[in-house]
């Protein structure tokens, strides 16, 4: 259940990421939704980690702002798998997946998870 849920907000973080960033153009069904809620699902569970470990030395140099770029190449990987998602440029993935990492923060906090405390 957690994980349909998880799919169904990555989806709907697209759709407000191509109501707010003008380069983003999202067409498709519900259906194809959920598909791209997986897609970006699976990026981040399989891919990003291997791309933040790589990348390590640009987190630390740049004090983790280089984490907007990783999230700008996903998104932009993303939109390469799925022809119903367009992303026009560098610039409009990099906020697409700001946008999209907003959005799950924001229904985290919403949904009252707990970010990781210990002891408390």
């Amino acid at each position: 259940m957690k994980l349909l849920a998880q799919i169904l907000l990555n989806g709907l973080g697209i759709i407000v990421a191509a109501w707010l960033v003008p380069g983003i153009h999202y067409n498709g069904s519900l259906g194809y939704l959920l598909l791209t809620g997986v897609v970006i699902g699976l990026l981040n569970l399989l891919v990003k980690p291997v791309v933040t470990l790589l990348s390590l030395p640009a987190l630390v140099l740049t004090l983790g702002l280089f984490y907007l770029v990783i999230n700008g190449l996903l998104f932009w990987l993303a939109a390469g798998l799925l022809s119903g998602l367009e992303v026009d440029g560098c610039l409009s993935a990099v906020l697409g997946g700001l946008v999209l990492a907003a959005f799950n923060l924001a229904v985290r906090v919403f949904r009252g998870a707990p970010a990781s405390r210990k002891g408390t």
